[in-house]
């Protein structure tokens, strides 16, 4: 099975790669275990110096990255750079601060030395999703290098650039080549992978189908997972809130990645004495935007990755319109080259409809009325999905209860979602198990050895 890059703007097809052979896959895997014995014995300021090396690396190539980037998946170049440089802020991260959270925890006890050290775990296996391309591995990749293990990536198929180049990264950084190292294979190999021996854990960011097969073979072979699936993510504007600034970063959030991150804003659950307003600005900005190549200074929003995914989000559209939801603005699938959907609004948002039950993975907003704290809490939590949300009022018993009662790893007051090195990121519910980032992130596939000595 060919590996392709095929420019989302346009459909053209830009390179192809041969998928690794079964013995191509074996030598990897030979490798990385090989390399694992080595590379856990390397001390925190070896592995420090190359990690900040790679950060040196993706700063100063951001936008040849970038360039890549926007070819292979379609967001704006701008993000795309963003992106690369995101990625360098996650390296420094861990090369400044993995040393401390890799630390021995002493537990008092008399008559003994009791303490727990984290130990590597060796070869993990990554599946990662092609939307946000870089920083998606690279998030798994600082960490789980900084904590003693060696990392396999499974990318998405249309990104087959991006997974090369950021393996090139971290090798020219100074990683030994089993390190960190790409597999240019189909899903259909994933199994073959995780029930191997010599491979010690599997992470995946990427759809509740997906994740589910992935844990149940991680599961069957004793092995640990993490997950990072889908979201359906709230966004709840009370009276309270700065509305101009709700507004604003509304459209950003729901908008950003064109519409395909899983803590876009998806839900936006407006109390009904701001809902009129609210509405008519936030269309008004969602028309504003400048839809096209993306490669092109200005444009805010480029094509849908592949044309199933705009062809998923327009069904999608047209069934929750058949179910009675009222477009605000957008909704038609345009013609021409390129996988381009229009940024949509829909209104008036019926129980039985995809836009109410489903995650949109698009441009599209889906907007709910509520009357009060309850009913909006309610609504936020009538989803199988808890990944993230974000509730915006000035009301100090509002916050509290927003943060005691929305079911999701995140909550988020007066502000966007987003995935940052310093917190941990992860879901609940079907969105997931695990936890990316922070401290908690380092510490998911690490042996937590009791050691006791008298």
């Amino acid at each position: 099975m060919a590996i392709k890059t095929i420019n989302p703007a346009t459909g053209e097809e830009i390179k192809s790669f041969d998928e690794l052979s079964e013995g191509e896959v074996e030598e990897k895997i030979q490798l990385a275990a090989d390399t694992f014995r080595e590379w856990r014995k390397t001390s925190f300021a070896e592995r420090s110096e190359k990690l900040t090396k790679a950060a040196e690396i993706l700063e100063n190539e951001a936008e040849e990255f970038g360039r890549t980037m926007t070819l292979e998946m379609g967001k704006p170049l701008v993000a795309s750079i963003a992106e690369a440089n995101k990625c360098a802020k996650g390296c420094r991260y861990y090369a400044e601060n993995a040393e401390k959270f890799m630390e021995d925890v002493k537990i008092p006890y008399e008559g003994a030395e009791t303490y727990i050290r984290h130990e590597p775990l060796g070869p993990i296996l990554a599946i990662m999703p092609w939307n946000f391309p870089f920083w998606q591995v690279f998030r798994f990749a600082a960490p789980a290098l900084m904590a003693g293990n060696v990392g396999l990536l499974k990318h998405a198929s249309n990104v087959p650039q991006c997974a090369l180049a950021i393996e090139d990264i971290l090798h020219r950084a100074g990683f030994p080549e089993g390190a960190f190292q790409t597999l240019l294979i189909g899903s259909g190999a994933v199994k073959a992978i995780i029930d191997d021996d010599r491979v010690r854990g599997a992470t995946l960011t990427g759809s509740e189908p997906a994740g589910r097969m992935v844990a149940g073979q991680a599961g069957e072979n004793v092995k640990p997972s993490v997950l990072e699936l889908g979201g359906s993510d709230p966004f709840i504007v009370m009276p309270s809130a700065d509305l101009e600034k709700a507004i604003e970063v509304g459209v950003m959030s729901r908008m950003l990645n064109n519409g395909q991150s899983c803590i876009n804003a998806k839900r936006l659950i407006l109390h009904e004495d701001i809902a009129d307003e609210f509405e008519r600005r936030f269309v008004e900005k969602v028309e504003a935007m400048k839809v096209g190549d993306p490669m092109e200074d200005g444009v805010e929003m480029g094509p849908l990755a592949m044309p199933q995914i705009r062809d998923d989000v327009a069904e999608q559209v047209r069934k929750s319109v058949e179910a009675g939801a009222k477009v605000l603005t957008g909704g038609e699938k345009p013609d021409g080259p390129g996988n381009f959907y229009p940024p949509t609004v829909l209104a008036d948002v019926p129980e039985d409809s995809p836009a109410k039950n489903e995650e949109i993975f698009g441009p599209v907003a889906s907007l709910f009325r509520v009357k009060n704290i309850e009913d909006a809490i309610e609504l936020a939590n009538d989803t199988p999905f808890g990944l993230s949300s974000s509730a915006w009022t000035n009301d100090a018993g509002e916050r509290e209860r927003f943060i005691n009662e929305i079911e999701a790893g995140m909550v988020y007051i007066n502000r966007m979602t987003e995935s940052t090195p310093e917190v941990p990121f992860g879901g609940a519910k079907n969105s997931g198990y695990g936890r990316e980032l922070s401290h908690l992130g380092i510490h998911e596939f690490v042996n937590a050895k009791t050691v006791w000595v008298e």
